[in-house]
């Protein structure tokens, strides 16, 4: 779209959401509309406010590339907690952006170079941090931020290290930790629920507002339910509702939606899916996330958007709770660990992690020892897996260390992935360090920066852009970051228990009996269907020769852990998939062989 005066031209993708209250404040200015759309708007504020003030004002989800005719200039910019991507690079000597990795594809002169090290990131977690991506030489714009581009940056490519001091951050999760933990809120429990209350019904109102049919995902946890809570006290008639549920009482959290559905009065819809249906998906998934990407949730998180799909066209989610009030268990379990581990002097225990890797200590007599700090459902299977875990855990200086130790999957990924260096962690890059001095809040702040916009909210954004269907965060309102980060740790999580303040925020809304429960996440079977019915095109995939044809993998390492999980003498499902969704990306046409 072009601006009114010509001067801005701007591709865009996403929803800014107080666009009516931002074009009452430009009419008023006397700026000539000429449409209705919110990207108007944005061209609008641009033009009145300049870019960053503008993106200051934004309440939204957006990625957007903007032309200065006057200027000769490009900028782009990506929403503060970056919902929608945005990836540029230099194809050739052109500069190039775009918010799908595919359409490089286009462009003469795109090698597809993988980048080794971006595959060690996916093998470690799952997903590649940003600003890294699969290839060489393309990178993602950090979230809150924007970025120009003159004629002459444009026609001299240069390293993501030389860009980023061009960048311009207008918000970052690091200035809002910092600032909220230094001006902590001091207000009674009570004034806190109601502001929260208060908070929430906004972010959800301002995210009802769509001139298309409208729902919500609901699980029953506490986060789903909170924003559909809302949304009905908000609305004139039932909220549309969806559950997916399987058979699998592990997996099944379908009944419980049910029951806060009914409770709500919701339009509720519920589709159980069987193994077969979730295992139709796997061949799509290369094609849905673009980039290897490897959290198996992606599965169950497609099919609940094309439910979605069949009856609206935007859908609220409850994502962003457990990173803003200390939702996941295992921050609890982590601080467990650091806990056991304080009173050791260092250097014992860095003298006891060399000697679980220098001698051939009997795993019985360590096991043992693990289960008495280490939660059973953290403890690896593979016994060899627990000694390198506790080995790990033991060298760690830093609750960020012992946290990345806890959350990553293949450890030293230099010996596995052929040419990789291994990467560091976030907890050693300055630009990421927060002075937080609360061990849980430093987790939190970690998944806030990384695991937050690189996994989940990737997972939902492709997921539901590929069924068609747009899905928007309330929870991840930069307001209710900024005071999320303000409250006391008292008021996000109470003895055992996390999201504290939100739990209480629900409990005006569903009885506190149809909502608090453990936590079950969103998962599917993948260990038993690699040894079940995915273990033909797994074996496919990982195949010896194959791998040493491709020469992106260490084969021996691979196939060691692949045997050991078929035989049952270890369970390793994350490791497994992180491989196999590299490799059928692959085999769909992201790289032509290494060598």
């Amino acid at each position: 779209m072009e601006s009114v005066s010509g001067r801005y031209v701007i591709s865009y993708n996403g929803e800014i959401y107080n666009h009516r209250q931002l074009r009452n404040e430009l009419v008023a200015r006397g700026y000539p509309f000429q449409g209705h759309s919110d990207t108007e708007v944005i061209l609008g504020a641009i033009e009145q406010w300049g870019l960053d003030e503008s993106l200051r004002r934004f309440i939204g989800m957006f990625a957007f590339a903007l032309w200065d005719r006057k200027d000769r200039t490009l900028s782009l910019a990506r929403d503060r907690l970056g919902i929608k991507p945005l990836y540029y690079g230099w194809i050739g000597s052109q500069f190039a952006f775009t918010s799908e990795l595919k359409a490089f594809a286009s462009l003469p002169g795109f090698t597809r170079t993988i980048d080794h090290d971006a595959l060690g990131l996916l093998l470690s977690h799952g997903y590649i941090r940003a600003p890294h991506s699969i290839y060489q030489g393309i990178y993602k714009l950090p979230p809150g931020t924007w970025l120009r581009i003159d004629q002459s940056m444009a026609a001299n490519p240069s390293s993501a290290t030389t860009l980023m001091g061009h960048f311009v951050p207008y918000w970052s999760a690091l200035d809002a930790a910092e600032a909220g933990t230094s001006q902590r809120l001091d207000l009674r429990d009570s004034e806190a629920i109601d502001e929260l209350d208060r908070l929430l019904r906004d972010a959800v109102g301002l995210r009802m507002e769509a001139d298309v049919p409208l729902g919500a995902f609901l699980s029953g946890g506490i986060d789903s339910s909170t924003v559909v809570a809302l949304m009905q006290a908000q609305s004139i008639r039932p909220v549309k509702t969806f559950s997916i549920g399987f058979r699998e009482h592990t997996f099944d959290e379908a009944p419980h939606a049910k029951a806060v559905a009914e409770h709500l009065g919701t339009d509720h819809h519920e589709l159980y899916v069987t193994a077969r249906d979730a295992l139709d998906v796997v061949p799509q998934l290369t094609e849905i996330f673009d980039e290897p990407f490897a959290d198996a949730s992606q599965i169950p998180t497609f099919l609940l958007s094309k439910l979605a799909r069949s009856q609206v066209t935007v859908s609220l989610t409850g994502d962003g709770g457990d990173e803003l009030f200390g939702g996941y268990s295992r921050y609890f379990e982590a601080e467990r660990i650091r806990r056991w581990m304080s009173p050791l002097p260092f250097s014992l225990r860095q003298g006891t992690a060399r000697w679980l890797n220098a001698n051939d200590v009997p795993a019985s007599r360590v096991l043992g020892r693990i289960n008495r700090f280490l939660p059973a459902r953290m403890l690896p299977r593979n016994p060899l897996t627990a000694m390198n875990t506790l080995a790990a855990l033991l060298n760690a200086r830093t609750v960020e260390e012992r946290y990345h130790q806890l959350t990553t999957c293949w450890g030293d990924t230099s010996r596995v992935v052929n040419g990789c260096r291994e990467a560091p962690g976030h907890d050693s890059d300055p630009s990421w360090q927060a002075k937080l001095s609360n061990p849980m809040e430093r987790m939190m702040y970690a998944d806030l920066m990384s695991y937050l916009p690189d996994n989940c909210l990737v997972k939902v954004d492709r997921a539901s852009m590929a069924a068609s269907l747009e899905a928007r965060v309330p929870l991840l309102d930069h307001r209710i970051v900024e005071f999320a980060w303000r409250l006391p740790v008292r008021q996000k999580i109470r003895g055992k228990d996390g999201k504290w303040l939100l739990r209480q925020v629900l409990h005006r809304y569903i009885p506190k009996a149809l909502v608090d429960r453990p936590k079950m996440g969103f998962g599917v079977p993948i260990g038993d269907w690699l040894r079940g019915p995915l273990r033909e095109w797994a074996e496919s995939l990982l195949d010896a020769q194959r791998l040493r044809e491709e020469g992106y993998f260490e084969p021996g390492s691979i196939r060691d852990v692949w045997t050991k999980h078929l035989s049952g003498k270890a369970s390793e499902p994350q490791k497994l998939w992180n491989v196999l969704m590299f490799q059928a990306w692959l085999e769909h046409g992201g790289k032509t062989p290494s060598n």
